[in-house]
């Protein structure tokens, strides 16, 4: 486990925390490893009902370390340590809570689409800027969006990837409950408890059912996604956009076609 990720046990829930504030919790290649590891230890362990994946009160997670993928993604995308990640959490046959606060980017809004409950701090900002760094959509996000949002929505949150707030995000449909940012963690683990406690094998099969008309899509598209992603993190588009970031200056993209 990496020291960036790090997990804790309350009773029956294990709690994984993103824990890198130096970098606004950016996820590297390694954080990945250890977020993936970390589910796939609460599919084997009786003793663990359900999952919390959380940051900070101040960040859940700015999103992809932009250092560490402009080298691309290593292998097929399914091995790769973000594939390993998404696949986990798409399949995991147990509950997973997000408890979000501050920047939520990237990532850190596509994977609340695959838990199972969502709570999110008044601070929290939102945001999928995919396209404005010269890449696509990830975490099934092209697939999941228009169907919950509408083809429209969809289209402005993932091609213009404006940020949104909290109260944007409850009214989309995408939250169970906006909390003081104090107290988000607090509210997720109480209904984590509360999913605990409850018959675990009814539990399951719930989630099992309420997952099972997109299952087989959301692995043709997490694939498909995740195929393209690798080829435009080495594209020239890419490339000026992590270049701009670096050097703290608005992108160029005139010049391309």
């Amino acid at each position: 486990m990496t020291d960036f990720i790090r997990t804790e046990r309350h009773d029956r829930v294990q709690v994984i925390r993103i824990d890198r504030p130096e970098r606004k919790n950016a996820l590297t290649h390694a954080m990945y490893t250890g977020l993936a590891d970390a589910l796939v230890d609460a599919e084997s362990d009786a003793a663990i009902r359900c999952s919390l994946i959380t940051g900070s009160a101040d960040c859940f997670t700015a999103g992809n370390d932009l250092k560490d993928f402009a080298e691309g993604l290593p292998g097929e995308f399914e091995s790769t340590p973000v594939g390993r990640f998404l696949f986990a959490l798409a399949n995991a046959g147990k509950p997973v809570v997000a408890a979000v606060n501050g920047p939520a980017v990237g990532i850190g809004t596509t994977m609340l689409l695959h838990c199972d409950l969502v709570f999110a701090g008044t601070n929290t900002r939102f945001q999928m800027p995919f396209a404005n760094l010269g890449l696509c959509p990830e975490g099934a996000s092209s697939l999941l969006l228009p169907q919950w949002l509408g083809r429209a929505r969809a289209s402005e949150l993932l091609m213009l990837g404006s940020p949104f707030d909290a109260e944007q995000a409850d009214r989309l449909g995408l939250l169970n409950c906006i909390c003081a940012p104090d107290n988000t963690e607090s509210e997720a683990l109480a209904a984590c408890q509360q999913l605990a406690s409850q018959p675990p094998a009814a539990i399951r099969a719930t989630k099992a059912l309420l997952n099972r008309p997109n299952r087989e899509a959301i692995r043709e598209t997490l694939l498909a996604e995740g195929k393209l992603f690798g080829e435009r993190l080495k594209s020239a588009e890419a490339s000026e956009a992590f270049t701009a970031f670096q050097e703290k200056r608005k992108p160029d993209f005139s010049r391309f076609d």
